[in-house]
């Protein structure tokens, strides 16, 4: 059984951590959902102000820190793993910027009042920016632990970490 373990820590010096590489890339995924929800949607005048123009530049970072990310945890360089637990956090505070606020927010078009974020659009919103956050956990605890493990195998062998 011990052989095994040893065995199985020494083969991660030869192979990707492509499981908390992978669960980055559907952290990009269920982002790029939400992008395209928001992004759709036209009611109004509501969405054109400032606070879009943002989220759009900070979609962009995100996409691109969270690649970043994946292709770091891939190598096991536990330091991205850190980037991965502050872009979930702020994924999940995303949820009270955009979807509850347009959720509580009304338009006049025509005369009538109409809701600016439907029920529906709101819980898909949530659903896409809180698995995007649970992605980016999963493959920063994955990636730390698969991190430590090849680190301290290293330095059993003698080798550098």
């Amino acid at each position: 059984m011990n052989d095994e373990k040893t065995i199985r820590l020494d083969r991660m010096r030869y192979t990707k951590n492509t499981l908390a590489s992978g669960l980055a890339l559907l952290a990009i995924l269920f982002d790029v959902f939400f992008f395209i929800s928001i992004y759709e949607s036209n009611v109004g005048s509501w969405y054109y102000n400032i606070l879009m123009g943002a989220s759009i530049l900070y979609n962009l970072v995100f996409l691109l820190a969270a690649f970043l990310c994946s292709e770091g945890i891939k190598n096991y360089k536990i330091s991205y793993a850190y980037v991965m637990i502050a872009l979930g956090l702020i994924q999940l505070v995303r949820i009270f910027i955009y979807p509850v606020t347009a959720h509580n927010a009304t338009v006049i078009i025509q005369e009538k009042a109409v809701i600016v974020m439907e029920t529906p659009q709101f819980i898909r919103c949530m659903l896409y920016l809180v698995l995007s956050a649970a992605c980016l956990f999963a493959g920063a605890v994955v990636g730390m632990s698969r991190s430590k493990q090849l680190s301290a195998h290293l330095k059993a062998l003698g080798l550098t970490a």
